[in-house]
C-alpha cells in the first residue's frame, strides 16, 4: 500500500533514485517503501496499479477541490493526468536516469461529479533516450463513462556519476 511523504527528508534522495530503474521506482511507491508524493494526499488520489509503461490511479473528487460554479475544478483533471501519464513513461526510464513532464494536454468530455471515485490510467507510448510520450484518461469506477483524455510529451536526461 502506497504511503505518503510528510517531510522532505521523506523522500529518496537523487543518488538513491538513479540506483534503480524508473519502473523499480514506481514499484517502491506502490509497495510503500518509496513515499509517494504529498500532491496525491492534497487531491485525495492513490497510486493502485504498475507496469511496464503503465501507471494506474484511482481518487475520488472533493468538494474543496471544486471551483466557484460548484463542479471540479479543471486542474484535479489536469493534476491527475499528469501524474498517471508522466508515471507511465517514468517506468521506462532507465537506470542513471530522470525525468519530468515538458508539457501535457488535457480534454475535459464531461464533469466528474464530486464525491464519484474514478480511475485514471497512463499507458506510455513511447521512451527514447530524451523523450518520452504517454496517453491518459479518466474514467468513472461504477458507470465506466469516459470523463478526460490527456497526452504528455516528457524529458528524460542522464544523469552522469557524480
Amino acid at each position: 500500500m502506497p504511503r505518503i511523504a510528510t517531510g522532505p527528508d521523506d523522500l529518496p534522495t537523487l543518488a538513491d533514485t538513479l540506483a534503480m530503474s524508473g519502473l523499480e521506482f514506481m514499484q517502491g511507491v506502490l509497495a510503500g517503501t518509496i513515499p509517494g508524493p504529498p500532491i496525491a494526499q492534497t487531491l485525495n488520489y492513490t497510486l493502485t496499479r504498475i507496469e511496464p509503461g503503465l501507471a494506474e490511479f484511482r481518487g475520488t473528487p472533493l468538494f474543496a477541490f471544486a471551483n466557484p460554479m460548484g463542479t471540479l475544478h479543471g486542474g484535479w483533471y489536469g493534476t491527475l493526468l499528469d501524474s498517471a501519464m508522466a508515471c507511465a513513461v517514468m517506468t521506462r526510464v532507465p537506470k542513471g536516469s530522470v525525468y519530468t513532464t515538458l508539457e501535457y494536454k488535457v480534454n475535459i468530455l464531461r464533469p466528474i461529479p464530486l464525491g464519484m471515485e474514478i480511475v485514471c490510467t497512463g499507458a506510455c507510448q513511447h521512451a527514447g533516450r530524451s523523450t518520452g510520450v504517454a496517453i491518459g484518461e479518466i474514467r468513472g469506477v461504477v458507470d465506466g463513462k469516459l470523463y478526460a483524455t490527456g497526452s504528455t510529451t516528457c524529458i528524460i536526461m542522464a544523469i552522469p556519476p557524480g
